[in-house]
């Protein structure tokens, strides 16, 4: 294919992404905040569309990219493209799995900790004037077990993490596990019931497909322990959260910590109401770190398509 080298990058990015792009000869076009409307006017004239998470790029926006032969998700998740779309029209999505792999396990090994000593709470009373210390007994990561639902990339490194903790490694996949790193970390393999019903605690680590919705519902949690804390990093729709709600309320399920939601932003979720549950804001990769990876990622796999970028000189990525 013949690009003409011209991108239109719909949402705010790590800048060094706009620098390797034009260092290397494509006519950058950024625009942060552009609508789904704009983007419908303006998306025929590019070959290259570069999203995050708030841009969705529907059947009807692929529709019109008669250009495009490339879209590119600055991050990991793919549900806010329509990849059946893209592949219709020959279209390459491309993604940087690799930028958010720390951010996310280190968010996870977060949000575990402040599940496991009410860290939210204690601060929340202090600020209020209350001085809680003797209600506030938690328990410690060492010792217990963590189930790992997905072990990808960022599956892999929340396991290697939890690992230092001296924490035990469940885990369940649909893909073959890396056996090397299942030596690792002396990974326990299970199927997904066992996982739910042994782990102290359980991340979730799995795309939003027909087969993930609502894979964790109110007869899974029923299977777990009452104990249990679950995290969710991954997409919101992959927790019924009606199910969720319930089980928290009525102590079937000790907490749980949802970095995403079924509907986003999650400002009036009811889940926000109860004193077992933790919520952030999808900040799973927002990182300086991460943005930066993953921008150094998607540029160089841009500028690395086999097309007539032959003329272009690849840079050295730098991790900044």
């Amino acid at each position: 294919m013949s690009l003409n080298q011209s991108v239109l990058i719909c949402d705010q990015v790590n800048p060094i992404l706009n620098q390797i792009l034009e260092k290397n000869g494509l006519q950058i076009t950024y625009e942060p905040e552009i609508t789904p409307e704009q983007i419908a006017e303006k998306i025929g004239n590019y070959e290259v569309v570069v999203v995050r998470s708030r841009t969705k790029i529907t059947k009807d926006l692929i529709q019109r990219a008669d250009k495009c032969k490339v879209i590119a998700r600055v991050g990991v998740g793919l549900d806010n493209i329509d990849q059946d779309t893209a592949k219709e029209k020959n279209i390459r999505v491309i993604n940087a799995v690799e930028g958010a792999m720390n951010a996310v396990a280190e968010l996870v090994i977060g949000l575990m900790l402040s599940l496991a000593r009410e860290i939210p709470r204690a601060d929340r009373e202090v600020r209020n004037g209350n001085w809680i210390k003797k209600e506030l007994m938690g328990t410690e990561l060492r010792g217990k077990y963590l189930g790992i639902v997905g072990l990808g990339n960022i599956g892999k490194r929340l396991g290697r993490l939890a690992k230092s903790f001296n924490m035990n490694i469940i885990g369940f996949d649909v893909m073959p596990i890396d056996e090397e790193f299942s030596k690792e970390v002396g990974l326990m393999k299970a199927d997904l019931g066992t996982l739910l019903a042994s782990s102290d605690y359980v991340s979730l680590h799995v795309p939003l497909l027909d087969s993930t919705k609502h894979m964790i519902n109110a007869e899974k949690i029923a299977t777990m322990k009452s104990t249990a804390r679950i995290i969710n990093t991954s997409r919101g729709g992959v927790i019924d959260e009606d199910a969720l709600y319930t089980a928290l309320k009525n102590g079937v399920l000790g907490g749980a910590a949802l970095d995403v939601f079924e509907v986003e932003p999650a400002t009036s979720n009811k889940l926000r109401d109860l004193p077992n549950f933790i919520s952030t804001p999808h900040m799973g990769a927002q990182t300086k770190e991460a943005q930066s990876l993953a921008a150094n990622v998607i540029a160089e796999k841009i500028i690395q398509i086999p097309v007539s970028y032959t003329h272009l000189t690849l840079p050295t990525i730098l991790l900044v």
